[in-house]
């Protein structure tokens, strides 16, 4: 009988626990940990910092459906993880062993790294969903008495989209209230030009991205390092190709929301051979850690180099359905393993995205994430911000009902050449 760890319950970790119970054996187990029991949808965050969706409804309440099928689920947060002993400790004294460990937990929020940046000092966030509702309130009470605002990322950010997307968002929201016009935006980023993403672009996107930005009257800053935050201040500095600072700017604002860099979380940081210095976990191409090799990484805690150099450090997003691959492959892996045989599958990390702009947005397809590519393609229009709308509403109900890959989403898949796994001798 083999016991298999999923430490997280975000997108990965949940749709892993997904996929690893139907590979599984009748007298298999598998035990989720996370410090969470609901599961909020994140691309929405967003749409919860302007009130254009309630808490309510992006969430899952995960115990009911795992009880439905058949998976443990453990709400302590881990307190240290100890591979070379099989186990991890939880913060409620209690101690969890396992066969296999997936590592899932996404990552830990770095706001500390730059003096007053996040909810604790002077700017919002839409990386949590506890993060948007204050980021929500903080409009309300900013849009009584309206001034500039500073949006973007911060150096060593690896998630730019939700950046670009609340920035059109708020000035949408802007318009709608007939107070766009008294709003200075900036856009402030460590990209090397907009539209970068992280990934080198993708498709248009500069171009792209761009021209929405003169279109909305929103100033931009690239290859941007933020010194510091102070109340209504963001001390940026513009930094040159050999690394000098070219310019410092002191940017006012009534409200800010930058993106902050991500690390490890604690209880991965520090371990040799499992994560990087940074605390991302090391893994080969089969999603595994090299030196521990009944533990598995998906998601945003994964160790990927960055696409450079750049001037100012950019990290590597990793989209949901490059996830999604990550976990497909995991999971058949893990089967192999059980079945006496080594590992073959691996994930595409091919990347679909759709970037709300509020009546509009930008979708990209990139296969796979990293360049170079097979497929390299990006589009704009209205028909994104729907297409998000249903998207959402499919992937809760998804996850409402236990459920990873249902028929039809396979089959669209399919027909529009989009896979999870690598086609391979092996598979």
């Amino acid at each position: 009988m083999a016991h298999v760890l999923i430490l997280g319950a975000g997108l990965g970790g949940v749709v892993m626990a997904y996929e690893m119970k139907d590979l599984l054996g009748r007298d298999d187990r598998i035990t989720v940990v996370t410090k969470d029991p609901i599961y909020h949808f994140v691309p929405s965050n967003p749409w919860v910092a302007v009130k254009w969706r309630t808490r309510d409804a992006i969430e899952v309440d995960l115990a009911p459906v795992f009880q439905r099928r058949g998976i443990d689920f453990k709400t302590v947060p881990a307190t240290k993880v100890d591979p070379d002993n099989n186990r991890v400790e939880l913060a409620d004294g209690s101690v969890v062993d396992y066969d296999f460990l997936v590592i899932a937990t996404g990552p830990e929020l770095a706001f500390d790294e730059i003096e007053g940046l996040g909810p604790d000092g002077y700017t919002s966030s839409v990386c949590h969903v506890e993060h948007a509702l204050a980021a929500s309130e903080t409009f309300e009470e900013f849009c009584k008495n309206p001034g500039p605002i500073v949006t973007g990322a911060v150096q060593g950010a690896s998630c730019f989209g939700p950046a670009y997307e609340y920035t059109f968002i708020l000035d949408t929201e802007l318009r709608r209230r007939k107070i766009r016009d008294r709003v200075p935006m900036t856009f402030v980023t460590p990209e090397p030009y907009i539209g970068h993403l992280g990934l080198d672009g993708v498709g248009d996107t500069k171009t792209l991205l761009e021209s929405e930005m003169r279109q909305h009257h929103i100033k931009f800053m690239t290859n941007t390092r933020i010194a510091r935050v102070e109340p209504g201040k963001i001390v940026a500095e513009e930094i040159a190709d050999d690394g000098a600072v070219k310019k410092t700017a002191e940017l006012p604002f009534g409200y800010a929301m930058l993106i902050p860099g991500f690390r490890g979380i604690a209880p991965l940081r520090g371990i040799e051979g499992l994560v990087n210095p940074r605390g991302f976990v090391l893994i080969d191409d089969h999603q595994r850690n090299p030196k521990y090799r009944n533990v598995f990484a998906i998601g945003v805690c994964v160790a990927i180099p960055p696409m450079g150099p750049t001037p100012v450090a950019c990290g590597v997003p990793k989209t949901g359905f490059m996830i999604e691959s990550m976990v497909t492959a995991t999971a058949h892996n893990i089967r192999q393993l059980l079945d006496g045989q080594e590992p073959t599958h691996q994930a595409t990390w091919n990347a679909v995205c759709l970037a709300d702009f509020g009546d509009s947005g930008v979708a990209f397809v990139a296969q796979p994430q990293l360049p170079p590519r097979n497929v390299n393609w990006s589009s704009s229009g209205a028909w994104v911000h729907n297409a998000k709308i249903a998207f959402e509403k499919y992937f809760l109900r998804k996850m409402s009902r236990g459920e990873s890959d249902t028929f039809y989403e396979k089959a669209m898949l399919d027909i529009l050449g989009i896979g999870k796994l690598k086609k391979t001798e092996e598979t």
